[in-house]
């Protein structure tokens, strides 16, 4: 993930002062793929890659539409340090603003870059990529602002987390007196430039679990999120300094390695469970490396020639599929069709087919900055991926949705990408695919009642008639033309809109893409906060 993150395959990662991923080759070999990869054209044509690199459009009543909104070295937001707190905020709403136009429905938003927070934390201190200070106060709650912003537009919020990244750099001595880092000076380990939390300590394990559990306890967050980072990526010439904590913490096992990765699986699993206790209804996802192992070094693994998760971050990512501990797997998979060490028509099959095994859901990572930096020559790449997702799905491995990387490259649209995939795929609004087994509200048919003409649309009021308890968490809004005694919600074309709940027993919404003297029929369905829907309200017509 370039948030920073994903490498290319057979490159390392290194970032420049905007955060954005140059290549340090190790050799000829990797320079060359860094030059050529941008003119490399698909592979032969399998039958689903015919049709996927036809123009085909798809409306998909549920898929998760998200973008990655990256605060680390002020990617997307804040765009720089030191702004006000008026600035911040209106920020922020732009980037909503940019989702509800391209019919986005979350946002994945970086709320714990390196060991700091978004919000007041009693472990952590205030982010530097606020005001520009670590520590420093920026005169809000940004985090509070960000969750009750979002919902208003009924988007779900993943707040996204680094676990193991302290510091961007080196020196221990700059970051507040009163960092967990200065305080358990033992705790941490520099590599590569950066500074980390090492994951074989159960103690720096349970500040990490505590800091992050902190904001689920106390907001009303959608999904804890992590992205590829674990072990830091290998640099060359570098070994890991964890061979005292090996010495001291890895009986057992047979060699450092697979202690590692038992570190980051007990990780992983207990915030899973961790988060569960708080609130069962909080998802988590990871959104790691595109690639687990390449066959040929393991049967299992994809076929693919690149850099392997398993092995250089130590992340198990297809057994944490597999047993259980997330609810969605969202893979950067930031290649274009037919790349030889990478090719997009090869993973996401893939994935969708551990995915499948254990009912996680599979989100995959899109990169979009590759179309503006002319990595992906076609302008129809983005929206080919989307089609060929869609044909993956109807084989009955489902891929559940798509997430951008990252924010500031929606509203660039270069090459018209972004115009393209909404016009052939978000024509029309999305609800979040629900997942049976998340906790579900018995939420009631809302009552609609009659229907009337404004100068700016058509208003749709209904009444939320659940007890209490039962009550919806959002609307959907479908509209079929002319007089009709019901519609058809199954329709992906039908869904007008989402809305939020305004907490009270009467609800409203004026559809203003009604066309003037034209003759609907409405329904209005209700949606719990895991976005499982109730049958639809009578039909009413205008």
């Amino acid at each position: 993930m370039a948030h920073p993150s994903a490498p290319s395959p057979a490159a390392r990662p290194a970032i420049d002062r905007r955060g954005f991923i140059t290549l340090a080759t190790a050799g000829v070999a990797g320079s060359a793929l860094s030059v050529t990869i941008g003119s490399m054209t698909p592979a032969d044509a399998t039958p689903l890659t015919r049709s996927a690199a036809s123009s085909g459009t798809t409306s998909r009543k549920r898929e998760l539409r998200a973008m990655w909104i990256a605060s680390v070295v002020n990617i997307d937001w804040p765009s720089r340090t030191g702004l006000r707190a008026d600035e911040l905020k209106a920020e922020y709403l732009h980037w909503l603003d940019v989702a509800t136009e391209f019919r986005l429905n979350a946002v994945f938003v970086q709320v714990r870059p390196t060991a700091d927070a978004f919000w007041p934390s009693p472990y952590e201190p205030w982010s530097q990529y606020l005001t520009g200070t670590q520590g420093g106060d920026p005169g809000f709650d940004p985090l509070a602002f960000m969750v009750a912003e979002t919902h208003a537009r009924n988007l779900e919020l993943h707040a996204w987390y680094n676990p193991y990244r302290v510091s961007m750099q080196t020196d221990p001595t700059r970051l507040v007196p009163d960092h967990p880092a200065r305080r358990h000076p033992d705790w941490v380990w520099a590599y590569g430039g950066k500074l980390y939390f090492d994951p074989g300590l159960p103690e720096a394990r349970e500040h990490i679990y505590a800091a992050i559990l902190h904001s689920v306890e106390h907001y009303d967050l959608d999904g804890v999120h992590f992205d590829d980072y674990f072990y830091p990526y290998p640099v060359a010439g570098q070994e890991l300094p964890d061979a005292a904590t090996y010495a001291e913490h890895g009986a057992g096992f047979d060699d450092i390695d697979a202690w590692r990765r038992n570190n980051v699986d007990e990780f992983v699993r207990q915030i899973s469970l961790r988060i569960k206790d708080l609130k069962p209804w909080v998802k988590f996802g990871i959104s790691p490396f595109g690639i687990w192992r390449n066959a040929s070094t393991d049967p299992r693994g994809s076929d693919t020639g690149g850099s392997q998760s398993y092995d250089n971050q130590f992340a198990d990512t297809r057994r944490w599929v597999l047993e259980g501990w997330l609810d969605y797997i969202n893979p950067q998979i930031y290649w274009q069709f037919g790349l030889a060490v990478a090719d997009y028509l090869k993973l996401v099959p893939w994935w969708a087919d551990v995915a499948a095994r254990s009912g996680t859901h599979l989100y995959i990572g899109e990169a979009l900055y590759k179309v503006t930096s002319g990595v992906f020559t076609d302008p129809a790449e983005m929206s080919n991926h989307l089609t060929y997702c869609a044909e993956v799905t109807a084989q009955g491995t489902p891929v559940h949705g798509n997430v951008w990387y990252s924010a500031k490259h929606v509203p660039m649209d270069v090459n018209g990408a972004m115009t393209r995939v909404l016009a052939d795929h978000y024509a029309h609004p999305a609800l979040i695919p629900a997942m049976p087994h998340l906790p579900a509200t018995d939420v009631r048919e809302p009552v609609l009642t009659p229907l009337h003409r404004a100068d700016d649309g058509v208003e749709v009021r209904w009444v939320d008639a659940a007890p209490h308890r039962r009550r919806a968490t959002s609307f959907a809004i479908y509209r079929a033309s002319g007089r009709r005694r019901r519609v058809d919600v199954d329709d992906a074309t039908h869904l007008v809109a989402t809305v939020r709940s305004s907490g009270r027993g009467l609800q409203e919404f004026t559809d203003t893409t009604a066309v003037p003297g034209e003759r609907y029929t409405y329904v209005v369905t209700a949606l719990d906060r895991v976005w499982n829907e109730s049958g639809p309200s009578r039909a009413r017509t205008l």
